[in-house]
């Protein structure tokens, strides 16, 4: 609602008119009530340093008539606590320094009640209490200290980098938070522009080399720059980059070095030093050789880390052919600054004197290394070829020969001290090895120390000295119901000799069994060959193996042959082919058993079973008399002890009745063959229910069998008691069996009461007793 600034005037401040002012939704006209509020705004000082309260403001109601009994109520931001009111004057005071940069105004409700009645004399109306700003702030830089990086030889007003101050003052008011920039310290080098901050360079020119870092003061002050503003300071270190304005210069123009001639390829001969005032990739250098009095002789390469040239030798060095080289070396920067070609090039370049020195060296062969062939029927004594080498100094001294013997530890070859020629000293054989690479020394007869060893690689040559055999070791069968030309097996060869032309075999049966032949070989023409049968069918009982010789000969010059027997086992089989039936050494042969398999399984199991009898023999001259003896059903209950027993005292022995009975035993009573008083008590193990009983003639077979459980358990239990103390043995019979009672005393009396019918069931194996008792039942029933 807008606020009336005097109770006689007719209008608001916020010019609408005070009365009616239009009707609400219902049509009710509305009539906006006259105030008498003497405020709208109040404006107070921020950082106020007196020692009484700062005076606000008065506020004051047309409905106060004087007479004490309208009273004021502040309420809103500060309301108590910043703010307080005087509630019969209606006078706020600060009651704290305020500070602008916190808060920049508080909104509050002020309202008149009658004093006794608390009811309203006027509503409650808002007015805002603004903080003026005074310059009580400095400017600050976001940084304390900036960093900042210009490439030397930069132009003038070249921008650097950009810093910036703030004023926490009022900006809307008065220039408490206007901002100047000046420089303070690092003139004339640099400027900054005032009022944005931007520094810059202010002189051309600058060269790294001369000087790298600068550090700049600069100020930034309020009130925009007059006196009495406050101000703040930041640094900023600026450093100059380097680029490239400085071309590299070697430390000398002559370098002379010296190297022997046995300096290996890659060996250093000397270093080349080039200075480069600039830093980093700008004073990378690259040297390179622009002419030499030796082409290719030797190399330069720059190292990355020192930035050095290094020479190094190319091709072997030789006294005796030249003993000076002269080069002409170059070395320029990497990256160029297209902007500084003008100033001077970047470029030098010196003068390589090499000396080379003289040394004794060590014989040289003609070649690096021999290849050497010989075929391997060579007599001993052969040359197979012959190496030279030479005393590459000028006095030329001779020359011995000799092999490494670690290299050719069979000796199998030698070497002629004086010519060096490599003849044959054993047998060889290329199957054995195919290849031979031994080492030859050549040592000068005046200087034993030095010498030489170069590889000789020697190659054995074929010749056809093997003949060809079976692949592996073929054993197969035949079947009983063959017929004739049916294939049974095929066969492969093998020959360690490898002709250029490759293998060409041929198969045949051997000349003595052709006449009386059970079966043919077929060559296939492609190094394998077929086992075909001869006639139409083969009995086991007539004959179980046959022994079929197959010639073997190689294509080669000479021919070479040898004849390989093929094992034919007879079996049974089904009208597919697939064997049933066959001998011992048919099975064993398709178990991929061989024959030394078999003799190795057939002394285990004699010596198996002769261990077996002699332990058997040595328990029966053992055995004692049982202690009963009697033509009468002991099944019941047969024990034997093997100990000598109480006489008349020994009570505890088992009997019948104890068996059909257990729960008759009392807890307390004690064996007599074991320990009366065990360490360690028995340990129970859950016994398992008996099965129900199959007819009224087993009722107590459920008792007799968790009594013995429980026996054998004690038994178990107790570490004290001996394993051998007595043998008990009852005669127990087990039911729920699939083939039912076993036992003779449940069986008919005659035979005839027998039905052997279900055996024809039982599949072939029980086919012969089924014809046997099958035929008996016929009979009878004729």
């Amino acid at each position: 609602t807008p606020v009336c600034v005097f109770l006689c005037f007719c209008e608001c401040v916020c010019g609408h008119p005070c009365g009616l002012t239009g009707t609400d939704a219902k049509g009710v006209p509305l009539r906006r009530s006259k105030r008498g509020w003497m405020w709208n705004h109040f404006y107070l000082l921020e950082e106020y340093t007196g020692t009484d309260m700062q005076y606000v403001g008065k506020l004051h109601s047309d409905g106060d008539r004087g007479d004490g009994s309208a009273r004021y109520v502040l309420t809103g931001e500060g309301a108590g606590s910043l703010f307080r009111i005087d509630e019969k004057s209606g006078d706020i005071h600060a009651t704290k320094r305020l500070d602008r940069e916190e808060k920049a105004y508080y909104i509050l409700r002020a309202k008149a009640v009658d004093r006794f009645t608390n009811e309203a004399l006027e509503g409650e109306s808002e007015f805002v209490i603004k903080i003026h700003d005074i310059n009580d702030n400095e400017p600050r830089f976001t940084k304390d200290l900036y960093m900042a990086r210009v490439p030397e030889m930069s132009d003038m007003g070249t921008s650097v980098i950009q810093v910036t101050a703030t004023d926490a003052d009022d900006s809307t008011y008065g220039n408490s938070a206007k901002v100047v920039y000046s420089i303070l310290e690092g003139q004339p080098y640099f400027s900054v522009d005032a009022e944005t901050g931007l520094v810059k360079t202010a002189l051309p020119g600058m060269d790294r080399e001369l000087k790298e870092n600068y550090q700049v003061v600069i100020q930034a002050k309020d009130m925009g720059g007059q006196m009495g503003g406050l101000s703040g300071t930041t640094t900023v270190s600026i450093t100059l980059s380097d680029v490239n304005d400085n071309p590299p210069r070697f430390t000398k123009s002559l370098y002379e070095f010296r190297v022997p001639e046995t300096a290996d390829l890659g060996a250093t001969v000397g270093l080349l030093r080039a200075l480069d005032a600039d830093i980093g990739e700008n004073a990378e250098m690259e040297y390179r050789i622009i002419s030499s009095d030796g082409p290719g002789m030797f190399d330069v390469f720059t190292n990355k880390s020192t930035q050095e040239g290094v020479i190094v030798v190319r091709r072997p060095l030789d006294f005796e052919r030249k003993r000076q080289y002269s080069l002409r070396v170059q070395v320029e920067n990497v990256h160029l600054n297209p902007r500084f070609f003008a100033a001077a090039p970047f470029r030098d370049d010196a003068t390589v004197k090499v000396q080379v020195e003289d040394v004794d060296e060590p014989p040289v062969f003609e070649r690096p290394s021999y290849v050497m062939e010989v075929k391997e029927d060579a007599a001993r004594s052969t040359v197979i070829g012959s190496v030279s080498a030479s005393d590459p100094d000028a006095l030329h001294n001779p020359v011995r020969y000799s092999i490494d013997r670690r290299t050719d530890m069979d000796r199998v070859f030698n070497v002629h001290a004086g010519n060096g020629s490599v003849f044959v000293l054993r047998e060889l054989d290329r199957e054995e090895a195919a290849w031979h690479n031994i080492s030859i020394i050549a040592t000068e007869f005046n200087a034993p120390r030095q010498m030489t060893r170069v590889p000789v690689f020697i190659r054995i040559l074929d010749v056809n000295d093997n003949a060809p055999t079976f692949a592996t070791n073929y054993e197969t069968f035949v079947c009983e119901n063959a017929r004739a030309n049916q294939r049974i097996q095929t066969v492969s060869a093998s020959d360690p000799d490898n002709p250029i032309g490759g293998h060409r075999f041929v198969f045949s049966l051997a000349p003595e069994a052709s006449g009386k032949a059970n079966f043919s070989v077929r060559d296939n023409k492609d190094n394998t060959a077929w086992i075909l049968t001869r006639r139409n069918s083969y009995l086991n009982l007539q004959r179980s193996v046959y022994l079929v010789p197959v010639v073997i000969s190689d294509g080669e010059y000479p021919m070479l042959s040898s004849t390989n027997t093929l094992t034919v086992r007879v079996c049974t089989c089904d009208r597919d082919g697939n064997m049933q039936l066959c001998n011992a050494e048919a099975l064993a042969a398709r178990a991929g058993l061989s024959t030394g398999a078999l003799v190795a399984i057939l002394l285990c199991s004699i010596i198996l079973l002769m261990i077996v009898v002699l332990f058997a023999a040595l328990r029966r001259q053992r055995k004692k008399e049982p202690l009963i003896i009697s033509k009468e059903d002991v099944r019941d209950n047969v024990v034997s002890y093997n100990d000598e027993g109480g006489g008349e005292e020994d009570t505890q022995a088992f009997d019948i009745g104890t068996l059909r009975n257990p729960e008759a035993i009392e807890e307390s009573k004690q064996r007599r063959d074991i320990a009366p008083e065990p360490f360690y008590p028995p340990v129970r193990r859950p016994v398992p229910p008996p099965p129900p009983a199959r007819d009224p003639g087993h009722g107590h077979n459920g008792d007799v069998r968790e009594f013995i459980s429980q026996r054998l358990q004690d038994n178990d239990g107790d570490p004290t008691a001996p394993p051998y103390d007595s043998l008990a043995t009852y005669a127990y019979e087990g039911s729920g069996s699939v083939a039912e009672s076993l036992s003779s005393l449940e069986s008919v009396t005659t035979d005839g009461d027998q039905d052997y019918n279900y055996l024809s069931e039982w599949g072939p194996r029980f086919k012969k007793l089924a014809d046997m008792y099958g035929a008996d039942d016929s009979d009878r029933d004729s």
